[in-house]
Order: structure tokens, then sequence, then C-alpha cells
């Protein structure tokens, strides 16, 4: 019998590549989406196409009995705007939904105690280590003992992309076949990937990066050279 994974599956680049990642190295999957009252929400109906493909069970976890109120988010309060540009500028701090990984992660660990899964898996990447305070290794590894203390018992908290970056989880996609065009990363939600926000300039620089020829609608497809060419920003 295959070891069971649960998996943070937003729909987005990253935890797709996870997915693909997991299935690859023999684990059932069980994918979970966190309805947070995100604006872009239509993520989860990728997310779903994927669990599909991949023959693996899905749910949607409903968050937005507390989410509805978090509202310094741009993600989850419609009237703060999404603001535009560079991942590691001040302004990203609005999309910062505070706790969001602690009560995903805790939703994904009781699904898995319930289950008798391994592990549970995020895909959380050094990229996000700059606004996001749940994305770092210090929250990674308390949030493993809270849970082991939690549980009685040990189930994997598994973040193989935490100490690298975007570019080496679209080289990993590219390795493992993963159709780009099938993701959804806009933080706007809206018909086509704005790529103005944090989210679609960091995904139009990996892919590129990442020499894979981006398959991605964008309303604004060059901006996101105009942002990463500015020394004083360029990532490493």
């Amino acid at each position: 019998m295959k070891p069971r994974a649960v998996v943070l599956l937003s729909g987005g680049l990253d935890s797709t590549t996870l997915f693909y990642r997991l299935a690859s190295e023999g684990y059932a999957l069980h994918g979970l989406s966190v309805d947070y009252g995100q604006r872009h929400r239509k993520e989860m109906e990728f997310a779903r196409r994927t669990a599909a493909r991949l023959g693996a069970a899905y749910d949607i976890v409903d968050l937005t009995s507390v989410t509805h109120l978090l509202t310094t988010s741009a993600l989850t309060n419609r009237a703060v705007e999404v603001p535009e540009g560079h991942y590691e500028a001040e302004t990203m701090q609005l999309t910062v939904v505070p706790n969001r990984n602690a009560l995903m992660l805790a939703a994904a660990f009781g699904v898995a105690a319930s289950e008798g899964a391994v592990l549970v898996a995020a895909a959380v990447h050094s990229g996000d280590h700059a606004i996001y305070p749940d994305c770092r290794r210090d929250f990674i590894e308390r949030f493993q003992a809270m849970q082991d203390a939690s549980l009685g018992a040990h189930i994997e908290l598994s973040t193989p992309y935490l100490d690298v970056d975007k570019v080496a989880i679209a080289r990993d996609a590219r390795r493992l076949g993963v159709p780009l065009a099938d993701t959804w990363s806009c933080y706007r939600g809206g018909a086509d990937h704005c790529g103005r926000c944090g989210t679609c300039v960091e995904r139009a620089w990996a892919i590129a990066q990442a020499g894979i020829a981006d398959p991605t609608v964008y309303e604004d497809p060059g901006y996101w050279r105009q942002v990463m060419e500015e020394p004083a920003v360029a990532l490493s």
C-alpha cells in the first residue's frame, strides 16, 4: 500500500509542482484547498483539475467563518488594493493574511491524523521568506513540534522547497511535466493573470529564468522585466 500524504494544494505553480513531485515519489495523495475568502478563489478550480488529472482525492476546507474577520489583507478585503511590483517591496505586506499557514496546516494535520497519512506537505519557498513569517524555517520547525505534542504522534511536515527559490520550483515543474497553463497564481483573480501583482511578477520571472516557454496569458506581459531587472530589487 502506498504511504499517504495530505498536500496543501492551492492550484498555483508551487503547490501543483509539489503535488506532482510527491506523486512521482509514490505517495497516495489527498489534495486540500482552503477557501479563506481569497479574491482569487478561482485558484481552487485549478487545484481540482490537478487532483483529478493525477487520480487523487481532493477536498476544500472552508475557513471563511474565521478569515472574514481578517480584514487587513488585500487578499481577503476587496476594499484593500492588491499591490503591484516586487515581492520584497514594503507594500507587499498588504498581501499578508494573519496566521494563514497556521490555520491551513492545522486543518491539514487533522485530516492527516484521521486518515493515517505519514506526512503533510506545503510548498513554501525562500522567495516567501521576506514578507511571510509563516513561510520561514523557524515557523516550520516550531509548527512540527507543536503538532507532535498536539497529536502525541509524529506526522512529518514536508517542505522540500523551503530553502530554494521559485526558479528551482519552475525547473522541477519542467522535469515533472507539470502543465503550467493549468496553474493559477494571480492575486487579483481576473480572467487572465494581471502580470503586475507580486505573485505574477515572481511567476513570470521564475519561468523565464528556468528557460521555459511561458504559456500564461498576462494582461501586462512585460511588466515583470521592468521590475526584476532593476538592480536594487533583483532577486539572486
